[in-house]
């Protein structure tokens, strides 16, 4: 079914800026949802989902997937927000993307996270928001995304390989 899925994302071309080719997830959404965060979740053992307390979720699409991960594991939801969207107190992180400048934030807590994204292309949000989720004092266990470009071969965070359902 995991190649079946990928029909269901539209190619998008020069958005949000010329050069650039959006992935848009919103027909898989829309149509596949649970099936789509099923396979993501068994990306995961279940000895690996056990060692996991949150599943955090980068805005916006992976607050959609992380959520849904976070529901059929019963894990606790946090969310990885764009800048100024939180309520204070909050820790961030700024980086570097393809087309642009960003910020991260999220609220400080504690625990071991899973952290989700829609797509990874050069690292640099999931870097982001890795090195993030330490800093507000969680300890990172797994990197899922639903998408991986492939165009950092074998990403990794520290000692973390990135999983994806669908490999372009």
């Amino acid at each position: 079914m995991t190649a079946s899925l990928q029909r269901y994302i539209r190619e998008i071309p020069d958005f949000p800026k010329p050069g650039i080719l959006f992935r848009d997830i919103t027909p898989l959404l829309r149509d596949h949802l649970f099936e789509t965060t099923r396979q993501l979740s068994g990306l995961l053992s279940p000895v690996e989902w056990a060692s996991i307390d949150v599943v955090a979720g980068i805005e916006a699409r992976g607050f959609i997937l992380g959520a849904a991960l976070a529901a059929q594991q019963s894990k606790g939801f946090v969310p990885i927000r764009k800048e100024g969207k939180l309520p204070p107190p909050v820790v961030r992180a700024s980086y570097t993307l393809e087309y642009g400048d960003s910020t991260l934030e999220m609220q400080s807590g504690h625990g071991r996270v899973l952290i989700v994204d829609d797509v990874l292309a050069t690292g640099g949000t999931m870097t982001a928001a890795a090195n993030l989720v330490v800093q507000a004092g969680y300890e990172v266990q797994a990197l899922i995304a639903l998408i991986d470009l492939n165009i950092v071969p074998d990403y990794r965070w520290n000692e973390h390989a990135l999983k994806a359902l669908l490999r372009y």
